[in-house]
């Protein structure tokens, strides 16, 4: 069936929810080494400041989900997309350190909330047909938000704004998210959503408007599925016949951040500032890293289906680890720094590929559907408390010399490249059912 313009526009509002993930993300890049001037930072509270975000993330995720079941995906994006919103403003007009930490606290829930809640948005709403597609769009405008929160802080940083420029890099996020509020008003509610609220002759209607070929048959569909799920509910995540999903599910999120892409989207600017490189020199690398990062995603998403999850981490792996380890030397020698960028780039591009494309295709397809919903949760809040911890200490281990934290992130990268080889299944080309016989789970 061909996608008409209502599920379009549906789908690229949901997954407007990432774009917005994305650039609240990586902004506060631009901004560390001016905050860390004008608050007097310390390593340590620098990392707070950033780790603050992170910390609101991890709540928002958490309970995003519960708010979702409660008032729909709709509604609860619009409330992330107001937090979003008070968010830029009072980090723009933050009067001091405390009330900065404040506001990107309220940000970082905006972020776990639309993280959970946007893709779960778009699955309900696409025809399976599409399912794949539409919620790797995503994905997608994670990408996006962070290439163009790069982009944003190097063109804010031309403009001489003095010291007010972290406040026009971080309050820039204002007008995303103001826009996603209002163009959240003119989207339907799940179907899905409705019928767990018996509202199934609204649910007929949105089908029908999302183009669905045989409306009533498709609802008949739902309404057995969450008849049976609801039935599932209480199947307990944490048995014994689970461990492998488990350690798969709780490994790939460590990874995933052990490997240290996120304090290095989060600290670009700082890491370049420290191997020498002036403010808008370095935001211009930070450009071309985010650039890099959008290409290779949709590189990655082309290959997962034919080279395999695994053999993408293999090869991720193996590719991070040369980069980290050359980056590690840089600041260890103090010398090559002009090789910086492209080592960073080159790690970008592995991770990208690798990590980046597989991480949430791997974890949905290891669990049985009865404990995908809690395996998908437990795999991104390994991903997630990771994230915080590692955006709190990098400034720590960078401090006595800027080597020590990649030469970590390289060595975990190579022990990623073992347990992938002996212990992680491939799953391309197997039916959800096929593996969870392989895994003895069925």
């Amino acid at each position: 069936m061909p996608m008409n313009g209502y599920l379009i526009k549906s789908t690229i509002v949901g997954a407007l929810g990432g774009f917005l993930f994305g650039f609240d993300t990586a902004v506060i890049a631009g901004t560390t080494q001016q905050l860390t001037q004008i608050f007097h930072l310390t390593p340590t509270t620098l990392g707070l400041t950033v780790f603050i975000g992170l910390a609101g993330t991890v709540l928002g995720a958490m309970f995003s989900g519960i708010l979702g079941q409660r008032i729909g995906g709709r509604e609860a994006l619009r409330i992330m997309a107001i937090l979003y919103t008070i968010s830029a403003l009072g980090c723009a007009f933050a009067w001091n350190w405390p009330a900065l930490m404040v506001f990107r606290f309220i940000g970082g829930i905006g972020i776990g909330g639309s993280s959970v809640l946007g893709p779960v948005y778009i699955a309900e709403l696409a025809p399976a047909k599409w399912r794949g597609r539409m919620v790797g769009l995503f994905q997608i405008n994670i990408v996006v938000g962070i290439l163009l929160a790069y982009l944003s802080n190097y063109l804010l940083a031309l403009l001489n704004l003095g010291t007010h420029l972290w406040r026009w890099q971080l309050g820039v996020a204002a007008i995303p998210s103001a826009a996603f509020l209002l163009l959240l008003y003119g989207i339907p509610r799940s179907s899905r959503w409705l019928v767990t609220q018996n509202r199934t002759d609204e649910a007929l209607d949105v089908l029908r408007m999302m183009g669905a070929p045989d409306s009533e048959a498709e609802l008949r569909e739902i309404m057995e599925s969450i008849h049976m799920e609801r039935g599932a509910a209480a199947e307990p995540l944490f048995k014994a016949k689970y461990r492998l999903p488990i350690f798969l599910a709780i490994s790939i999120g460590l990874f995933n951040q052990l490997s240290g892409i996120n304090a290095i989207l989060y600290y670009s600017n700082y890491i370049f500032t420290a191997a020498g490189f002036s403010q808008i020199s370095g935001s211009i690398q930070t450009v071309i890293i985010g650039f890099m990062n959008l290409l290779a995603t949709l590189l990655g998403m082309s290959l997962i289906d034919k080279l395999g999850r695994k053999t993408l981490l293999l090869i991720g792996s193996v590719g991070t680890t040369a980069c980290l380890a050359g980056v590690a030397a840089i600041f260890f020698t103090n010398s090559h720094q002009a090789a910086l960028v492209w080592l960073l780039v080159g790690y970008i591009g592995f991770f990208a590929i690798s990590q980046g494309s597989v991480i949430w295709v791997y974890i949905a397809e290891v669990f049985p559907t009865r404990i995908r919903a809690k395996g998908q949760s437990l795999g991104s809040s390994s991903h997630w408390i990771m994230n915080a911890i590692i955006s709190l200490v990098f400034p720590i281990m960078a401090k006595s010399s800027g080597g020590i934290p990649f030469a970590f992130f390289a060595a975990m990268m190579t022990l990623q490249f073992f347990v992938v080889l002996f212990l992680y299944p491939e799953t391309k080309g197997i039916t959800l059912e096929q593996l969870q016989h392989k895994l003895g789970i069925a």
